[in-house]
């Protein structure tokens, strides 16, 4: 029995009907870039996420980069990442001119610690930084507690960004965590939950001035015609492919959740004596990844390789260590939980397609 550590082969046949009629109705129109598709996207992720404005665009880095650029942070500004996470969330931050302020996470959510990020906004207070924004990461599935960690940005007078990359069609108190926020974006890279057949992303807002801002930044900075550009921008436009993909997928997607969530209360319940992901009563997860914590992980991930269970670890080097970040500020105190996660987080199989028999293998496979 194969375990695949993310199964898109079974979701496309399960669909490959409907995908191949999306691809000949886009080759039939021929409108490749902001065809008919990217818009009916943008109307079904409205509902589905419960916003006014959705914005695709080219990629996931690119929502949170012209995020950036439509609350105009560039030099001199401060805005407040976590460190443990994917570099885009730090490098946009960076790429833009400004300064990114690395913040602990919790020790089981492993998203943002909200007295982390109190600690640093009272540090850059006084220094010739100017805080700005928070860009608070909903890392394997499951979002921050925007609640508390929006609070901490409002008082501080900071825009409020979240990055839902992994956790689109998840929970805050009973809301989707793309509804929360003064901005919050997504990515459709195909490793996703909801991902399409290469790179893609969009941006979610209930402010219309920023929803025209991003429009306009989206292609080059557009104006009301084709070549008047009344700002700097960006080629940041989704495919119209991969919105015809994502069309498909995203009708799917609800049951998709649910079967990731029946996997990862397999999980839990095959791995009692191993430290398995801390979830919170107020919120829910799309189980982006299934993430551990284990002791001697070098040795357990060689045991499970030699059985052909396949393992990754999300993120081995914390983003304040590497080198183009050697520089930037970190929260009082250091980030300590962050840098524990990297030496112990190990990522198991996930996905909907996930049987009990191939669950009921990888938990075998840590005794066998």
């Amino acid at each position: 029995m194969t375990v695949t550590f993310i199964d898109l082969k079974s979701q496309q046949d399960l669909i490959k009907p409907q995908l191949d009629a999306a691809w000949q109705r886009v080759l039939s129109h021929g409108r490749y870039v902001m065809g008919p598709e990217v818009f009916e996207l943008e109307e079904k992720l409205q509902d589905f996420a419960q916003v006014n404005h959705v914005v695709s665009c080219a990629s996931g880095t690119d929502a949170l980069f012209m995020s950036l650029m439509a609350l105009e942070i560039g030099a001199g500004d401060a805005v407040f990442v976590p460190s443990f996470t994917f570099a885009a969330t730090a490098e946009v931050v960076a790429l833009i001119g400004a300064t990114p302020v690395f913040v602990d996470v919790e020790a089981d959510t492993m998203n943002m610690c909200p007295k982390s990020l109190q600690e640093a906004v009272e540090m850059i207070q006084g220094q010739e930084l100017q805080a700005k924004a928070v860009i608070a990461v909903d890392l394997f599935g499951q979002p921050a507690d925007h609640g508390l960690l929006s609070k901490i940005a409002k008082e501080n007078g900071l825009k409020y960004i979240v990055d839902a990359a992994q956790s689109a069609g998840a929970l805050y108190h009973g809301k989707p965590t793309l509804s929360y926020g003064d901005l919050a974006t997504t990515s459709f890279f195909p490793a996703k939950p909801l991902g399409g057949y290469g790179d893609g992303g969009a941006i979610f807002t209930n402010d219309e001035v920023l929803a025209e801002k991003l429009e306009s930044i989206r292609v080059h900075g557009q104006g009301k015609s084709r070549y008047q550009n009344v700002r700097l921008g960006v080629t940041g436009r989704l495919d119209t492919l991969q919105a015809a993909i994502l069309l498909e997928k995203l009708k799917i997607f609800p049951d998709e959740i649910k079967k990731r969530q029946a996997a990862a209360n397999k999980y839990s319940d095959l791995l009692e004596c191993i430290m398995t992901p801390g979830m919170r009563e107020d919120r829910t997860s799309v189980w982006a990844q299934y993430t551990i914590q284990v002791e001697n992980r070098e040795a357990l991930q060689e045991k499970l390789s030699a059985q052909e269970i396949p393992t990754m670890i999300y993120y081995p080097e914390p983003l304040h260590t590497q080198i183009p970040y050697k520089d930037a500020p970190v929260a009082p105190g250091g980030l300590p939980v962050t840098e524990k996660l990297a030496q112990s987080v190990l990522s198991l199989p996930m996905h909907a397609y996930l049987t009990h028999e191939m669950q009921s293998r990888v938990a075998r496979a840590f005794s066998g």
